[in-house]
C-alpha cells in the first residue's frame, strides 16, 4: 500500500492540531487561557516514555535530579541584568497575595540560572565539590508574545528540562558543553529525530551565556524548530551573586557554569517527523501501546467469544515478553473504526485476530510504517514482533535522516537563498566571513533567521555575499518557528 504524507508537508498547522486532538495527546486551545494545553493520558504516556529516556542518560553521566520553587523574588531575578533584560518583556509577575500587594514581586520562573545559582552559594564552597551537575524537569512561563501554537510555541512550558552545572575553570565548563551536546544527541537517536547542531550568532545567543550551542531539526512544512540549547555561562552569574569557591591552589575565584534545556518541542517533532496522512508514526522503543489487537467479530456470538479468548491469550503472552499490548473489545467501534483510531495513535504494530487466524492458530501483524502485513504461527509471534520493532525503528531513523538531509543545501546568492526558503523552507548554508555584521545583513537580506554557523568548520571556497572576503565558514539560515 502507497503511504501518503502530502496533507502532513502541505497542510502541516491542521493535520499537527487533528493528530493532537483525536490522538488524545494533548488538549489545547480550549482551556479558557491563551498559550497553554492539557496533557491527556495517552500523551503523558508518551511524554512519559521520552522523558525517561533524557533521564537514565543524564542520571548516567553524574546528574542528580532537584526540584526548585516556581517562584522567583524580583531581586533574585534581577541579580544577572544582561539575563534578565533578556527575559525582560516575557516575564510573569505575582503581585498580590489574597487582595494584599506583595512586598516583593514574585516571577513564575522563566528559567533557573539565578534562583540555582543563589543555592549553590549555599552549598557549593570548594573544588573538591565540582564538578556539580544538577538537573529538574519543570514548568516554565513566558509570555509568548507571537502567535502561539501546541507545544511549539507555548506560554507554559510543561516539561522544561533543565540541566545546571559547576566547574572550577572556563575549560571544564566548556568540555561540559561538548558532553551536553553529546547527550542530547543521543536523546534525539534514540527519539529518532534528525538534527543539526549550530554555534548560535553572538547577538542570538542565550542572555547571560559566553557562547550558545543549539539543535535544530525540520518540520515537515519546512520550517525549522530548535529542540535543544546549551550554553557555557562562564562567572557571569557567579560574579552577580558573588559566589566564590576555594581553587586547588588556595585561591578564591568564581567558578564557572553551564546550563542546557530541553521541552515538548522533542516531542512534537517526535509526532510529527514520521506521520503521514493516518496520523503519527511512533517508534517501538517509544510507544506508550506497542502492539494492539483487533478482534474481528465471526458470524455467530459463540465463535467470537472464543476469538476474544485467543485475543487475550496473545496479550497475556506478549506481556509476559515485556511487550505493552492493548486488546481493543470496545462493542460500539466497527473493526474499521479501530484501525482508524489506532492507526492514529501511531501505533507500531497491529494485530487483526479473526475465525481464519483461530482456526490455524497464527496471527495477522500489521507494520503503522508500512501499512504491510503478514501472518505467521502464534508459536513465532513473539519473535518475529521483536524483529519487527528493530526494523520499524531502523527504517523510521534512516528515512527521517535521509529527508531532512535532502532539505539542507547550500547556496552563495542570497536573492535565491530567500526564494527557495519562501517556497520550500529547510535550511540554506551560505558562505560567511565570520563578521556579525555581514550575518545581521544575510539575515535581513533573505528575511529568515540565523541559526548559526556548523559545530565542526566547512571549508568553504566562496567570497561572503556581503563584503566579498573569503569565506570562512558558512552561516544557516531558514524559516523558524
Amino acid at each position: 500500500m502507497k503511504i501518503s504524507k502530502e496533507k502532513v508537508r502541505k497542510q502541516f498547522s491542521e493535520w499537527f492540531d487533528w493528530v493532537l486532538s483525536e490522538a488524545e495527546i494533548y488538549d489545547y486551545g480550549r482551556y479558557p487561557l491563551k498559550g497553554v494545553g492539557i496533557w491527556m493520558p495517552y500523551g503523558f504516556k508518551i511524554r512519559e516514555k521520552v522523558l525517561a529516556v533524557i533521564r537514565k542518560l543524564l542520571n548516567e553521566t553524574g546528574h542528580e535530579e532537584v526540584l526548585f520553587p516556581l517562584l522567583i523574588p524580583e531581586d533574585l531575578l534581577r541579580k544577572e541584568s544582561e539575563h534578565i533584560v533578556g527575559f525582560e518583556e516575557e516575564v510573569y509577575w505575582v503581585t498580590k497575595g489574597g487582595s494584599k500587594d506583595l512586598d516583593v514581586k514574585l516571577a513564575l520562573r522563566p528559567t533557573s540560572e539565578t534562583p540555582i545559582t543563589y543555592m549553590e552559594s549555599l552549598w557549593i564552597k570548594s573544588y573538591k565539590q565540582l564538578p556539580k551537575k544538577y538537573y529538574q524537569i519543570v514548568s516554565i512561563f513566558r509570555y509568548e508574545t507571537k502567535a502561539t501554537r501546541a507545544m511549539l510555541r507555548v506560554r507554559e512550558v510543561t516539561s522544561f528540562k533543565e540541566a545546571h552545572t559547576v566547574h572550577e575553570t572556563f575549560e571544564d565548563a566548556a568540555k561540559q558543553v561538548r558532553e551536553a551536546i553529546e547527550i542530547y544527541k543521543k536523546f534525539f537517536d534514540t527519539l529518532g529525530i534528525p538534527y543539526i547542531v549550530s554555534k548560535r550568532p553572538d547577538w542570538d545567543k542565550f542572555a547571560g551565556a559566553v557562547y550558545t550551542y543549539a539543535f535544530d531539526t525540520i518540520m515537515p512544512d519546512g520550517k525549522v524548530l530548535q529542540i535543544g540549547t546549551a550554553h557555557h555561562l562562564g562567572q557571569n552569574f557567579t560574579k552577580a551573586f558573588d559566589f566564590k569557591i576555594q581553587k586547588r591552589d588556595g585561591t578564591l575565584d568564581y567558578p564557572y557554569q553551564t546550563s542546557y534545556g530541553i521541552s515538548e518541542r522533542a516531542i512534537a517533532a517526535l509526532l510529527a517527523i514520521n506521520g503521514d496522512d493516518h496520523g503519527p508514526i511512533l517508534n517501538p522503543y517509544i510507544a506508550p501501546i506497542q502492539v494492539v489487537i483487533i478482534p474481528i467479530p465471526a458470524k455467530d456470538d459463540e465463535t467470537t467469544k472464543k476469538i476474544i479468548n485467543y485475543c487475550n491469550d496473545l496479550k497475556a503472552e506478549l506481556d509476559k515478553n515485556g511487550i505493552s499490548t492493548y486488546v481493543d473489545t470496545d462493542p460500539e467501534r466497527t473493526p474499521g473504526e479501530k484501525f482508524y483510531i489506532w492507526e492514529l495513535k501511531g501505533v507500531p504494530l497491529r494485530l487483526e485476530i479473526g475465525q481464519r487466524e483461530l482456526n490455524n492458530n497464527t496471527v495477522f501483524i500489521k507494520r503503522r510504517d508500512t501499512l504491510e502485513g503478514i501472518s505467521v504461527p502464534r508459536s513465532a509471534m513473539v519473535d518475529e514482533i521483536k524483529k519487527l520493532f528493530e526494523k520499524i525503528d531502523k527504517d523510521l531513523k534512516e528515512n527521517a535522516w535521509k529527508e531532512f538531509n535532502s532539505r539542507i543545501r547550500y547556496m552563495s546568492d542570497l536573492q535565491k537563498a530567500k526564494e527557495l526558503l519562501n517556497a520550500e523552507g529547510g535550511i540554506i548554508e551560505v558562505p560567511w566571513c565570520g563578521d556579525n555584521s555581514c550575518g545581521l545583513k544575510i539575515q535581513e537580506i533573505t528575511d529568515s533567521r540565523v541559526l548559526g554557523e556548523p559545530d565542526e568548520k566547512k571549508e568553504v571556497n566562496d567570497k561572503c555575499p556581503v563584503c566579498g572576503r573569503q569565506a570562512k565558514t558558512v552561516l544557516r539560515i531558514a524559516k523558524t518557528y
